[in-house]
């Protein structure tokens, strides 16, 4: 079974194979098909389809002399599609974890076979391989194996990020489920606080990899959100944690606007804010935090305080805190990376991350403050007029009957959401598999109200299955669910959580999708 990673050197100029452990071609980028072309396109390819003996025996002997030693690069020859011998410099990494481990392999055409200096037609040396990676004698090539092995570190980051992301999935799923059901005073709750405050930490850094590991700038247009979800998980998050020692004032807008932004982006910059606000009260007894949400709809340019806000309707979430405050030289000063006030154990980023997730999505943050008479941060976010409604958030209003197919090849996740599912009165059916999944729907007796599956999947991915579902139903339900990949198109439906989530996040998107109106935007 061929597993399913998210691949990042596509668009290299160089060719590159991602194999594994027995030198199975699993991934070859376009550059690579240029090179090689129908010697690695059938329908298992192998390394030895175009290795050469002259590199030392079979490529398994090769490999496995070459984890003995893991020299970042040699210098390999292989047979191009035109049936000439080209010679490379190829980086080489390995990574995975004990059960799967794979390589990736990045060629560059070593200076001896560019010695012609090709110029920026096609090659007679090596035909087929792009001039891009045609380098003439005496070429600096320090910056592009700088690139390759950038880019290696880039492919760990991102299947360290998804595996890590299944694994907290499970974490804070039943962590908050187990929340949920304790009373106040159950002595097993302050615990449980204390492993979803760690998973929530360790989610960050999850989440830090992901961001890390994409190269590209994100274009997709985000889908439509409810800032007071966002709001209350947040403000959920830090009463849990802190119980009664923090009175909160909660008041969200019953008809707020809809808006566009990326909800997990959104969620760290307010809990950024809050987590400030919580430390200005000092927990000492009588702290006082005030959450609200609010439609503002500006006819003219307006300015509030630092930012100057367009004409046009806003979504703004105000955090005020009854704290110290914040006095006049530090204030101009607050958005500034690496700033901080808190010591030297502190990185001052906070504030800079907040100011650049809401700015890079055309809003602004807003801050003023008194010495002694507490601060108010201010997020506006850009909305449209049509109103979102809020979900209730009493449980009952969570719990459902349909019958929901849960599909992901993480067993652990698999039995977090059949549990809590279960839990909340849903019929649930579980597929480790695309193909496992499609069966299921194929029955005839067997009627699906909504399809829960991850995108990153070996063999079939979670797109694949959602275009067959879409082929055979249209109109069905389906929330697409990942730790790295967030749908960039309708064919992947607009329903989508991303991993981790609690067991509340999940039931509330449950809810959502079960009950709209359509199956896709």
């Amino acid at each position: 079974m061929k597993p399913e990673v998210v691949f990042g050197l596509e668009g290299a100029a160089w060719p590159a194979l991602l194999l594994d452990t027995n030198c199975g071609i699993l991934r070859a980028n376009s550059s690579a098909m240029g090179v090689f072309g129908a010697a690695i396109s059938s329908a298992a390819p192998h390394l030895s389809a175009i290795w050469l003996v002259e590199n030392g025996g079979s490529p398994d002997q090769f490999f496995a002399r070459w984890q003995q030693t893991l020299t970042p690069t040699a210098n390999l020859s292989f047979r191009v599609a035109s049936g000439a011998t080209v010679k490379f410099t190829a980086a080489i990494c390995i990574f995975g974890n004990q059960g799967q481990r794979w390589i990736v392999l990045q060629l560059l055409p070593a200076l001896e076979a560019a010695a012609a200096q090709m110029p920026v037609a096609a090659s007679p040396v090596a035909p087929g391989i792009p001039p891009a990676v045609l380098l003439p004698t005496g070429a600096d090539t320090s910056g592009v194996m700088l690139k390759q092995k950038l880019d290696c570190a880039l492919q760990l980051a991102r299947t360290v990020s998804l595996d890590f992301n299944n694994a907290l999935t499970s974490v804070l799923g039943h962590t908050s489920l187990l929340l949920s059901k304790a009373e106040a005073g159950h002595p097993w709750r302050h615990s449980l606080m204390e492993v979803e405050k760690s998973a929530a930490r360790a989610a960050e850094i999850a989440n830090e990899l992901a961001v890390f590991s994409r190269q590209e700038k994100e274009t997709r247009k985000a889908p439509p959100g409810n800032l007071n979800l966002v709001a209350n998980r947040c403000v959920d998050f830090f009463r849990n944690a802190h119980g009664a020692k923090i009175t909160w004032k909660v008041q969200p807008e019953k008809d707020l606007f809809g808006a566009r932004f990326d909800e997990a982006k959104v969620q760290q910059a307010l809990t950024k804010v809050l987590e400030n606000a919580v430390e200005a009260v000092g927990l000492s007894g009588s702290g006082q935090i005030a959450v609200i949400t609010r439609n503002v709809d500006l006819t003219e340019p307006t300015q509030d305080r630092n930012v100057r806000l367009a004409a046009g309707a806003y979504v703004c979430v105000e955090i005020a805190d009854n704290g110290n405050g914040i006095d006049a030289e530090t204030l101009p000063r607050i958005f500034e990376p690496f700033f901080t006030t808190k010591g030297k154990a502190h990185r001052g980023l906070g504030l800079a991350l907040v100011y650049g997730i809401i700015t890079n999505g055309g809003g602004g943050v807003a801050v003023s403050s008194q010495p002694g008479a507490g601060a108010s941060v201010r997020v506006y976010l850009p909305a449209e007029k049509g109103l979102l409604r809020d979900s209730s958030s009493g449980d009952e209003n969570l719990h459902g009957t349909e019958l929901i197919l849960v599909v992901d090849d993480e067993s652990l996740v698999l039995t977090m959401a059949e549990t809590i599912l279960t839990e909340y009165g849903y019929r649930v059916l579980t597929a480790a598999s695309g193909q496992k999944a499609m069966a299921i729907l194929s029955r005839e007796d067997t009627k699906v109200d909504l399809i829960i599956t991850d995108l990153v999947m070996p063999v079939m991915s979670g797109r694949e299955l959602v275009e067959r579902v879409r082929q055979l139903t249209p109109a069905a339900k389906i929330l697409s669910t990942s730790g790295y990949v967030m749908p960039s198109d309708k064919q992947v439906g607009t329903a989508y959580l991303q991993k981790p989530f609690t067991s509340r996040e999940l039931l509330a998107k449950v809810k959502q999708v079960l009950t709209s109106a359509a199956a896709v935007d």
